[in-house]
Formats: structure tokens, sequence, C-alpha cells
């Protein structure tokens, strides 16, 4: 199995500068190979460039200009060209699909922010001085530079990869490791519902609250923003310091709340796993749920709009993406499979209507957000236990259904 690691990197003045070239100089091949693309589809009988077309190129272009492109690593400039592949590959797949995707960009030097070295020591060396306490990484072009290990990395190291965050600098690794031995049967099956109101409850009626890390720190995010439009007013070569310091401010807000989003993610996926041996979950298409609702035109007043509720559906998007559902989900898959144990995905329509008593699914049966009251039958109880519960039961039906 593949794991990443993540690790802060402490550069010297001089090598941050040197990392930050890097970074520049493989944005600028990234959109001439881009440029390229679209001057041959446009100019030249709609013909399409390939990579291997492009890669080719790679040396003469080093040649050309030794300054800027020769002193980086050629693999990395390599995977930068595969990177604006992967791109084209996706927006022609998603138009072979019916989507209306958009065509690659042009990418800005704040927007570019990570370059990858696909092989450990071909540009790139960890560990580059083991008998050295302080652990650090090479890099072609920058040197020798100090790395926050603060755990060890387990398997070989495959690709190494340089982070940009704000003022911070990151090493990525990936390495390949063998199968962990899988954590011990408790005996204990569990189905979540998850929500805005409780993050998660589980079938067994737990309820895991829901931390809204991005609506604590509103407030503060909407003074720096202000302060941001503030200084951003005039023209982009006339922006001071202030303006600097404005959009360092919002950016390190934004990395504080992604951060405790996924740490809480990590420690409630983590509880889960240790105390379940399967672990059912409603299949969300949260990037569906999060739609804002379509215009509806006024007939008797041309140019005008019904009312279509984008004010209450625009909260509730905003309380869907402040819980973190996908990553949760992502971040629950990975830990179950390390540990040896099962998650499923099923249906999640009527989870929440139905009685789990007599079977009844109706939409009365939900009078409020919290409350269960089956028509049928009287069985009262949490809605959201009552979701957890007929998850868990259709999980547990697909699961005996699957061939083995």
């Amino acid at each position: 199995m593949i794991r990443a690691y993540k690790f802060l990197m402490r550069p010297t003045v001089g090598q941050a500068i040197a990392l930050g070239e890097m970074l520049r100089d493989h944005c600028s091949l990234y959109n001439g190979a881009l440029q390229e693309r679209r001057d041959a589809y446009r100019h030249i009988s709609k013909t399409s460039i390939k990579y291997g077309m492009q890669s080719g190129q790679l040396k003469e272009i080093r040649a050309f200009d030794p300054e800027r492109q020769g002193r980086w690593s050629f693999s990395s400039q390599q995977a930068t060209l595969r990177r604006l592949d992967k791109a084209f590959a996706a927006f022609f797949r998603r138009i072979k699909s019916g989507d209306t995707p958009g065509y690659p960009r042009f990418r800005g030097v704040n927007w570019f922010d990570t370059v990858e070295f696909p092989k450990d020591g071909d540009g790139c060396r960890w560990d580059s001085t083991p008998h050295d306490p302080v652990t650090r990484v090479r890099f072609q072009g920058v040197g020798h530079v100090k790395v926050n290990q603060h755990r060890p990395v387990a398997g070989k190291v495959k690709t190494v990869s340089v982070k940009r965050e704000g003022k911070h600098w990151y090493v990525v690794l990936t390495a390949g490791q063998a199968a962990p031995e899988p954590l011990p049967k408790t005996g204990s099956v569990a189905g979540i519902d998850v929500g805005t109101a409780s993050f998660l409850t589980t079938s067994d009626g737990e309820h895991v609250a829901n931390p809204r890390h991005g609506r604590r720190a509103a407030a503060k995010l909407a003074a720096a923003q202000q302060a941001l439009t503030r200084f951003g007013r005039v023209r982009r070569d006339k922006r001071t310091a202030n303006h600097h310091r404005a959009v360092q401010k919002v950016a390190a807000l934004h990395r504080k709340v992604r951060r405790q989003r996924l740490d809480h993610a990590h420690k409630t996926a983590l509880d889960l796993v240790r105390q379940h041996d399967f672990i059912a979950h409603e299949d969300l298409k949260i990037r569906n749920m999060v739609k804002a609702p379509a215009p509806k035109s006024d007939p008797d007043m041309p140019g005008s709009f019904l009312p279509n509720g984008a004010a209450a559906k625009a909260g509730l998007n905003r309380s869907i993406s402040d819980a973190g559902w996908g990553v949760f989900l992502a971040i629950l898959n990975a830990k179950a499979e390390s540990a040896g144990r099962e998650v499923m995905a099923v249906d999640p329509r009527n989870t929440s209507r139905r009685c789990p008593e007599c079977g009844h699914t109706a939409k009365e049966n939900r009078p409020t957000q919290e409350k269960f009251h089956c028509q049928s039958c009287g069985h009262q109880a949490h809605a959201d236990t009552v979701g957890a519960l007929n998850v868990l039961r259709a999980g547990l039906v697909r699961r005996e259904a699957q061939p083995a």
C-alpha cells in the first residue's frame, strides 16, 4: 500500500528564494506548454499535441534558457508536463460523459504551489544526510533543506513533492509499505448518519457534536476580508506591504480552519475504526447537495424572478461545507483499509423517514429536524438515530447479498 507523509521544511532565506524561483519556472513551463497546445489546435488544423511531443522538446528548452529551465531537475519538469496532460485528459473525459467542464487554464505564480519529483534520488534525495541528527531533503538547484520530521517514515520513499502553503514550505512523500496488521476484531457493527446539527450519529445512539470551525472563525475572517478589500482597491503594481500582510492573514485563517477540520475528521474516524468491524454510511452526492437552486422566472413580469429559497439554501450549503463530510468519509475509508475494517456506502433515500420497527415510510414520520414519530405504530426516537439504524440495516443486507 502507498502512504503519504507531509513534513514542514525550514529553509534558509536563500533556500526559500530558490524554492520560489523553482515554482515560478515550473509555472512558466506549464503555461508555455498550455499555450502551445492552444495554438496548435486553433491555427494548425485542430492538431492535438500530446505529452510525448512536449517532453521531447525539454532538452532544447533547457539549452535555450539555462538560467531558468536548465537549473532544475529534468524529471520534475516532465512531471509538470504530465500534470498538464492529466488536466486535458480529465477535460476530455468530462466532455464524453456529458458534463460542461472548463478548459484547462493558465496558472498564476501564486496559484502554482507544487512541484513533484517522480523518483527519490532523481533531482531530489530524502534524508540526504543520514549521519546528521537533523533530517534534510536535497533538491537540485536548492540544496540541503532542514525538515521538521515529526514521525518516522516507514517503507521505501517513491515520490517527493515540494508544496507551498502561504509562507510555509512542506515536503510531501509517498512511501510503499507492506499491508499493516489488521486490528483485533471487536464484533461490533455500526451505521452512521452525518448531519449539520450533529456531525454524525451512530446506530447506537451516540452523537458526535459538530464543531463548526468555519462558523466560529467567520467574524475574524470577515474582518480580514474587509481589510484585504480595502488594501486591494489600488492597481496591482501600486499595492503596498499592507496588502501583502492582509493576504497572508486571510490565508492563515483559512489554513487554520482547514487544519481544525482535518484534525476533527481524523480523530472521529479513528474512534469509529477502533470500535467497529463494519461501518455503513450514506452514499451522499455532496457536490449536488451544495448546488445553488435554479432561478425561477416570473411569467407575469418579464425580467423578474420568483422567490426560490436561495438565501436559505446558501446557509445550508455553508453548513454542509463547514462540516466537511467528503473529507471525513475519505479519511474513514483510508483508515478502515489500513485497519482491516469494512466500510460500505448505501442508498440514502428515506433512511430518516422509514420506521425501524414496522417499516412504514412517510414524510410525516419526521415532523421536526430531531423528532421521529411513526404515524403507523407510534414509535418515537431521535431522527438521526433512526437514520443511522436504517443505514446499518441496509449495509448489512448489501454485505450479505455480495458474492463471497
